[in-house]
């Protein structure tokens, strides 16, 4: 299996992912609404093969009493999700340095998405998690 990499905006953020990614899933919630600007597209991967190799802007926002957000401080790149206690790291799909071989495969918080658009892709819609 190849390694995947990616990172933020302005490069102050870069990773490297060893292991198996999940294919992305949307994410339709409030918060992931107001860290993206409309929904999150998040892969995963195992929390011990994600390799930060240059964390010198990232922050991590306990965004909820079980979860934290990775970003970039100095360009606002939305990179990480991580719940506590978790073995799993989610990890921004549109950070990934392409190709990323990655393809959608579903959508969940739906209840909560936004009115401005509409899923119409024909994927898995889960109105929770």
């Amino acid at each position: 299996m190849m390694s995947k990499t990616g990172g933020c905006l302005c490069g102050g953020v870069r990773y490297e992912v060893s292991g198996a990614l999940r294919d992305p899933i949307a994410c339709h919630c409030s918060q992931c609404a107001r860290t993206s600007g409309n929904f999150a597209a998040m892969s995963s991967c195992r929390s011990e093969e994600l390799a930060l190799t240059s964390a010198e802007t990232l922050s991590w926002f306990r965004s909820s009493a079980g979860a934290q957000r990775g970003f970039c401080q100095r360009c606002g790149g939305n990179l990480f999700w991580k719940a506590e206690p978790g073995t799993e790291t989610y990890v921004a799909a549109g950070t990934f340095d392409q190709p990323s071989g990655l393809r959608l495969a579903g959508h969940i918080h739906v209840g909560s998405k936004a009115d401005f658009y509409d899923i119409s892709d024909g994927l898995p819609q889960e109105q929770e998690w």
